[in-house]
């Protein structure tokens, strides 16, 4: 029994729900466990050809949850909050390398289709569940934005902003830290297509339904194909250097005051 993610198959598609409302589907190691669990139980029934990711709530994601609470707190991240320990930041280098990079990129490459339905808000870690599926289906009311440069930080740890959007669009989505609109990214081609919001549902179930008809070998050697494809470019390596660059922003937290630079709730909630 998960508690922040709904799992349930039907007529060939998984549908994955975010049910973290309450706090904007903001991400806990938890809920990032519980997520993985229900990718990869996609991934192992030979009965489920399409994924469907989803969210309650008015917003997909707030992003990582960064408010301190006990819940928040983990073993590996209590260590480098108490000071910098032995090991430098390396626990908290391999917490993010698992949780953060490690499951966007696993889900990415998982051999069957996956389609993101957003709404409201997807803010920063929200951006790590949504890049990694192969169609984004965008509600009129969506925004997208990654805010850490407030943080002291150059961007998120699943680096694919330029992928996304291209490298000017990108410089001034980090840059301003302003959210882009769903419109906008339909432009840019970070998204596939735009519908009303009380379509939301109904419009990325539709196109699932469609894809579940095909046969999922063809399905499986399509997506190989594509992501193969930006592999070659060099979208693999990009991002694995630019997660090792993002670890460079916790460290000048650490040289700049000792400790780790927390969000300001207040200015990224005004950003997104």
């Amino acid at each position: 029994m998960a508690e922040y993610i709904l799992y349930e198959v039907a007529d060939r598609i998984a549908t994955i729900t975010l049910n973290r409302a309450n706090r904007a589907n903001a991400q806990t190691q938890k809920m990032l466990e519980e997520l993985n669990q229900a990718w990869e139980a996609a991934a192992a029934d030979d009965e489920v050809r399409v994924i469907l990711l989803r969210a309650e709530g008015k917003h997909f994601s707030a992003g990582h949850d960064t408010s301190g609470s006990e819940e928040t707190r983990t073993p590996e991240l209590a260590k480098v909050s108490a000071g910098i320990p032995e090991t430098g930041l390396l626990e908290l280098y391999k917490w993010e390398a698992k949780y953060f990079f490690g499951f966007s990129r696993r889900w990415r490459d998982i051999p069957k289709p996956s389609i993101a339905a957003v709404q409201g808000a997807c803010i920063a870690g929200g951006l790590l569940l949504a890049w990694p599926c192969d169609i984004i289906i965008a509600a009129d009311n969506a925004r997208f934005s990654d805010p850490v440069v407030l943080m002291g930080i150059g961007g998120v740890e699943y680096h694919g902003h330029t992928w996304e959007l291209g490298p000017r669009k990108a410089k001034e989505m980090l840059f301003t830290a302003q959210p882009i609109g769903a419109v906008e990214a339909e432009r840019r081609g970070m998204v596939n297509k735009v519908v009303p919001l009380a379509d939301l549902d109904k419009e990325a179930r539709d196109m699932a339904l469609q894809i579940a008809k095909m046969h999922p070998h063809a399905l499986a050697m399509a997506k190989r194909a594509v992501n193969h494809t930006m592999d070659i470019i060099g979208q693999y390596a990009a991002l694995q250097s630019v997660f090792d660059i993002h670890q460079l922003g916790h460290a000048s937290a650490y040289a700049q005051a000792g400790q780790m630079i927390l969000v300001d709730h207040k200015a990224i909630k005004a950003a997104g």
